[in-house]
């Protein structure tokens, strides 16, 4: 527990609140658009980054998608997508330090 008489492991790794995503584990076929509805019902999304892009030239055997939440209490909730399977793969659903 930290001073406040929580644990704070919902908000990201420490003490530090976050309000940043990694999300690992997607299928090549995923979109940006596609990663953005999925996570705007869990929170108002002030950025998506998805890695390679959409219009990358080659092709890749995955994705990563980077999403900044508006609230740092919606990462607690997309935490709990994690092994949802999405297309064709069960998502990994972490907290990320928003400096990195």
């Amino acid at each position: 527990m930290n001073s406040g008489g929580s644990f704070g492991l919902g908000l990201g790794f420490g003490l530090t609140p976050t309000s940043v995503i990694q999300v690992t584990n997607l299928s090549s076929a995923v979109t940006s658009e596609q990663m953005r509805t999925l996570f705007s019902f869990l929170g108002e999304i002030e950025e998506l980054r998805l890695y390679p892009p959409d219009n990358a030239p080659l092709a890749f055997s995955s994705k990563v998608c980077y999403v900044k939440f508006r609230d740092p209490s919606s990462v607690g909730v997309a935490q709990h997508l994690t092994n949802t399977v999405f297309i064709d793969r069960a998502l990994i659903v972490v907290p990320c330090a928003e400096d990195d």
